[in-house]
């Protein structure tokens, strides 16, 4: 099992873009000297505590000031882009990362981005975008010149060499294309069954451990539909972590730093709003007024000293299965630096070592 990173970005209203994507690059320097495996970066259009329109931006810079850490867009979110420009965009960004770049992709979920780019993302039409900019993509990066894409939403037409050495000539530097990710949330999840059909990696966003088993169900299911072979070292899953010394370390330092401000101010109202509370519930009976980032720390979360940590993954493990990358959803905690980077410390060195042969 590797390690790698989720990264919404996550900052709080208040913070400065500058000084947002400032701690964003920290952590991924940190996690690039840590042997970190590699970090997924969102895109979100009108989440104050989720400000980043552009991760491409962020995974550019980052390319420069790391060595080995692979980076991807976790996603870029495809009804909002012309799947062409998208196309060309993501293929030089391979050529940039000489091998370190993947791409991650959704539909979105995000009421107020819907609103700002006039897509229904009630019915199936983010959906049904999604997939028609995909097959756009891929036929762009597979073209020579001269295929058409006529759709329901964007038509396309990659032009056959002109003079002037006009042509279609950006294509991706990873053959076919760079490794493509897909992030799943609900139980049973489409989108992943969707993944495995087209043998892409996927991505299990984990609100709580005990559905997350249905995620691997139906990739599995999609993968069979298309006679594609599974491998559970392709599973990513994301996690909410905190390592320290000990235990009432851990503790004070998740639920009493951003973490646990972003939790109970923003998405656990979200969550609410969204319908999504029953999945954080370790049992369902539990109400959700006690729901709290408390309960989750309790009940969840991977918060600990090395050895609690190890035990709770132990016990996650059981219900999921085994799965090739354990996810540190990555929260802002530039006031108060050092305990984050002490626990990603921790993570590397003191927990990961037991999952080694997994």
């Amino acid at each position: 099992m590797e390690l790698g990173l989720f990264m919404m970005p996550s900052h709080p209203p208040e913070r400065s873009f500058r000084e947002g994507f400032e701690w964003d690059m920290e952590v991924l320097r940190r996690a690039d000297r840590l042997g970190f495996s590699e970090a997924w970066i969102g895109e979100h259009f009108t989440s104050p505590w989720e400000p980043n329109p552009a991760p491409d931006l962020l995974v550019v810079r980052a390319l420069a000031e790391t060595n080995r850490i692979k980076l991807a867009p976790g996603a870029h979110l495809l009804p909002f882009h012309h799947p062409a420009e998208l196309a060309c965009r993501v293929a030089f960004m391979d050529h940039l990362a000489q091998g370190r770049y993947m791409l991650g992709i959704g539909a979105s979920g995000l009421a107020s981005d819907w609103q700002l780019f006039q897509v229904d993302g009630i019915g199936p039409q983010t959906r049904d975008m999604t997939r028609e900019s995909l097959e756009i993509m891929l036929m762009i990066w597979q073209s020579e010149g001269g295929e058409e894409y006529r759709g329901r939403y964007w038509q396309v037409q990659v032009p056959r060499p002109m003079p002037v050495e006009l042509r279609h000539h950006i294509k991706p530097f990873q053959l076919p294309h760079p490794p493509i990710g897909i992030a799943g949330l609900s139980p049973s999840s489409s989108t992943l069954r969707m993944a495995g059909a087209k043998g892409f990696l996927p991505l299990s966003l984990n609100l709580g451990t005990s559905y997350v088993a249905s995620h691997w169900q139906a990739y599995g299911e999609g993968a069979a539909s298309s006679g594609r072979t599974t491998h559970r070292r392709d599973w990513r899953v994301v996690r909410e972590i905190f390592v320290a010394d000990t235990d009432r370390e851990a503790y004070d330092n998740c639920v009493r730093s951003h973490m646990g401000r972003m939790m109970r101010e923003y998405l656990l109202p979200l969550f609410g709003a969204n319908n999504l509370l029953q999945y954080v519930k370790e049992d369902p009976s539990v109400p959700d007024s006690a729901l709290t980032p408390e309960y989750l720390a309790d009940h969840g979360w991977l918060v600990g000293s090395p050895d609690t940590v190890v035990k709770k993954l132990e016990r996650m493990l059981k219900l999921t299965g085994d799965f090739g990358t354990l996810l540190m959803l990555g929260y802002d905690y530039a006031p108060d630096p050092e305990p984050w980077f002490k626990s990603m410390k921790l993570m590397a060195e003191q927990v990961m070592p037991h999952f080694a042969g997994r």
